[in-house]
């Protein structure tokens, strides 16, 4: 997308910001081997409810000796932890071939294949493509206005340089104040794993794996733009090294690339506005969160308390291709999808909105 110039005046309409928005994989004679995607044992809090079993290659026909059977006996015992990509094909949790973890350079390394459809996936560039559409090579879906500006080299450069900033006019508190809230919210969801989707260029993925209290970090966006900056910020970033638990990956809200109720913590930072389907994203997080799990978002409301009355019908119809909702409309989406316990903070046009999984 060509965008000839961008200032602070005109990334602002109606006290909005413009845009208000990757142990080897091989197979035995004598036994089967199993893989998995997870942090290491230590660092990743038991949890009945969301544990899911490690996916096994089909072992050979011929028997196995004894002394490997108890070999493999004790390898099942130690994978049995929760598992963290899924194929967003079909939601299969996926095969790994390569070293384990979280991190950036062991995603990099790694392979990953769903056993069921058959489909693989690799980092590619800076992240870790697990859209339905990673590896054609014809075909590249558009989507949305809202969506699609993101993609632009020039908005995900200038996201975390001046973009972001101008949320203040709307009354956003700036990135620290939401962190800090956030936080409050993610007290029970501590030592889990905890998806940022819609990342961006990674402001509030950075700052939750740096607090060093998840498991893991995903920052998940669908522009690929915005997670080459989101890398290139990490590299950048002295406190980050290659053990620090946080991956970068490229998925579509509506179709995320984790198994059902795997998935602590999820959120979203000034994202559901710029979602082609709100109740379509949220139904997806609510799928992926464990029982107890914890969603966080902020975004724009369609317009402040302090708006005129005359005003606001105009502005509903000027800003249609966003998708702004109010304060009970969003309370709605999220009981409707599922969740429970919704709690919501207002001031002028913003909204820090918090729900569980039941």
């Amino acid at each position: 997308m060509a965008m000839a110039s961008l200032t602070t005046s005109s990334i602002t309409l109606l006290n909005k910001p413009f845009l208000p928005n990757r142990s080897s994989l091989s197979s035995s004679t004598s036994h089967s081997r199993l893989y998995r995607f997870s942090s290491p044992a230590s660092s990743v809090r038991s949890r009945s409810s969301a544990s899911i079993r490690a996916v096994a290659l089909e072992p050979e026909l011929n028997e196995t000796p004894s002394s490997d059977k108890k070999d493999t006996e004790t390898q099942s015992i130690e994978v049995e932890q929760t598992q963290v990509f899924a194929c967003p094909v079909c939601y299969e949790p996926l095969m790994r071939k390569g070293p384990s973890g979280i991190n950036l350079q062991a995603i990099y390394r790694s392979g990953f294949k769903c056993g069921q459809c058959n489909k693989t996936y690799s980092s590619k560039d800076e992240y870790l493509d697990l859209t339905v559409t990673a590896g054609f090579d014809s075909f590249n879906e558009v989507k949305p206005i809202t969506t699609e500006l993101f993609r632009s080299p020039l908005v995900s450069f200038l996201y975390e340089r001046g973009w972001r900033q101008n949320f203040a006019r709307s009354g956003f508190p700036g990135p620290d104040e939401e962190f800090r809230r956030a936080e409050e919210y993610f007290k029970e969801a501590e030592g889990g794993v905890l998806v940022d989707v819609s990342c961006g260029s990674g402001l509030f993925s950075r700052k939750f794996a740096k607090s060093g209290k998840y498991s893991g970090v995903i920052a998940l966006d669908y522009s690929e733009n915005m997670l080459r900056q989101c890398n290139e910020f990490i590299k950048k970033d002295t406190t980050f090294n290659s053990s620090t638990n946080i991956a970068v990956v490229r998925a579509d809200v509506s179709r995320l690339p984790f198994p059902s109720g795997s998935v602590d913590a999820v959120h979203a930072g000034a994202a559901l506005h710029c979602w082609p389907s709100p109740t379509n994203a949220i139904a997806e997080i609510c799928r992926v969160l464990r029982s107890g799990g914890v969603f966080v978002g902020t975004t724009f409301l369609r317009y402040s308390p302090s708006t005129p009355w005359i005003i606001r019908p105009f502005q509903s119809r000027i800003l249609q291709n966003y998708n702004y909702l109010m304060q009970d409309e969003i309370k709605d989406v999220c009981t409707t999808c599922g969740l429970t316990d919704y709690e919501d903070i207002v001031q002028d046009s913003f909204i820090m909105f918090t729900a569980r999984k039941p």
